[in-house]
């Protein structure tokens, strides 16, 4: 049924125009909203994108260069040999003393770079640091004791890089 009161007719175009105008305004507002969170997720997937690559020239970079510091430090290991080759001589004690500042400068410089040494001769037998090889019956030591260490085992930071070969005391005979 169709209203025939004019006044009705009147109040209701100024209204429809006021919900069409609001409505646009609500609508460009959305767009420009819609706008900033598109950039912002251009900008962001962007950064995304130099993170991994920076992260994949960091890993690059530590697998090429990772032994850098390793490597300097045992450079003077390799000066004190090629010294020692050059001095020669048929002096055993002197070619022995040499050998030993060589080897204290090894150690040195695998300390300096976190390993450390097994040395577990007189020690209850570990299974989780030391890798019996035999078992030896003595009235020397008490059993499960470390008697003799075959291989020095070595940790890297805390971590066992590699166990040492000891012989354990047995039983007395």
């Amino acid at each position: 049924m169709h209203s025939t009161d004019p006044t009705q007719d009147a109040d209701a175009a100024p209204l429809a125009q006021t919900d069409v105008a609001s409505a646009m305004d609500a609508a460009r507002a959305l767009a420009t909203e819609l706008a900033k969170a598109r950039d912002e997720q251009v900008r962001l997937l962007a950064e995304m994108d130099n993170l991994r690559k920076r992260a994949a020239r960091d890993v690059e970079a530590a697998r090429r260069y990772g032994a850098e510091r390793l490597l300097a430090d045992l450079l003077p290991v390799a000066d004190s040999l090629e010294a020692g080759l050059r001095a020669g001589g048929s002096d055993p004690a002197k070619l022995a003393e040499g050998m030993a500042a060589t080897l204290r400068l090894l150690e040195k410089a695998l300390e300096r770079h976190g390993l450390e040494c097994i040395e577990p001769k007189g020690v209850a037998f570990n299974p989780e640091l030391h890798q019996a090889m035999s078992v030896v019956d003595t009235e020397e030591a008490a059993a499960g004791t470390v008697v003799a260490v075959f291989q020095k085992g070595y940790r890297l930071n805390e971590r066992l890089l590699r166990p040492a070969m000891v012989a354990v005391a047995g039983p007395a005979p």
